[in-house]
């Protein structure tokens, strides 16, 4: 049995939960959450933005390494997965809320609450038949 394997007790469960919490918050507000400013461009007028490509690259990057380094250090799949959804919807929800006056961010954040919850769950999925895939030799 290898350390993965070994069952982790509830405190570690608690303790990884709130690191991945914590992790996936400053993921949002590190990497994309300080960033407000449309482009408009000056010929169409056409605005995009605020983030660019490199930003949620980075972001979503981010967040599968603590991801996936939580589920294989013992955190259980379902205290991951709820942790890093409810931190992040959180972090993104507190941003939109405070830029947003006629109450879209409710919107958007259901939107990212359930794509997060549907893509931390994939992820938990493929890394656990993954680690269980039996080593080629």
């Amino acid at each position: 049995m290898t350390s993965t394997n070994v069952p982790r007790p509830p405190a570690w469960q608690v303790l990884g939960g709130l690191g991945v919490a914590v992790l996936s918050a400053a993921a949002w507000f590190g990497w994309m959450g300080w960033d407000t400013e449309y482009d408009v461009d000056p010929v169409t007028q056409v605005s995009s933005g605020p983030y660019e490509v490199w930003q949620v690259l980075g972001c979503g990057a981010t967040l599968l390494l603590v991801l996936v380094g939580a589920l294989l250090t013992g955190v259980r799949a379902a205290v991951a997965c709820a942790a890093m959804t409810l931190a992040f919807t959180a972090a993104w929800t507190a941003t939109a809320a405070t830029s947003d006056g006629g109450g879209l961010f409710v919107v958007g954040g259901v939107l990212v609450l359930i794509g997060l919850a549907t893509a931390t769950t994939v992820v938990a999925v493929v890394t656990e038949q993954l680690r269980r895939r039996p080593a080629a030799r």
